[in-house]
């Protein structure tokens, strides 16, 4: 509260001087007459209703087995030693990229399972997984 003392008085005068409120309010009001005109000018379109979803696309899986005899099959074809490398480098071109899934006899060396692997990454595949059966439980 702003006071002062009247020139013909000797009293401290103690009301709200509303002049700075009323040109506040004057420049909001201003504001809102310019904007609003603006955001009304839009022309009223009935937009139809679809349904929009993305695609998505799985990629292909390959299923590598190594036999107990250490020969290769790639989706249920066999393969010789020497093309199993040009077929994982063809998958490996795929977009998206094959998932390389390997599944190896139990009774399988070692070594071959590691040389298909060593023949994956070659290839430039990047996903590769080992499928293995889970252990029965006895009742």
């Amino acid at each position: 509260m702003a006071g002062f003392i009247a020139q013909d008085h000797d009293e401290v005068m103690s009301e709200i001087n509303m002049v700075p409120f009323i040109d506040v309010m004057l420049v909001l009001l201003v504001i809102f007459i310019i904007t609003v005109p603006v955001m009304k000018h839009a022309v009223n379109v009935q937009l139809p209703r679809a349904a929009n979803e993305k695609e998505v696309v799985q990629p292909q899986t390959l299923r590598l087995t190594v036999q107990a005899d250490g020969s290769y099959w790639l989706d249920d074809q066999k393969l010789a030693d020497d093309q199993l490398g040009t077929r994982l480098q063809a998958a490996a071109a795929q977009q998206p990229q094959p998932d390389l899934h390997i599944r190896g006899d139990r009774d399988v060396r070692y070594e071959r399972v590691a040389q298909a692997m060593a023949a994956a990454q070659q290839a430039g595949l990047s996903k590769i997984g080992f499928v293995t059966e889970p252990p029965q439980r006895t009742p």
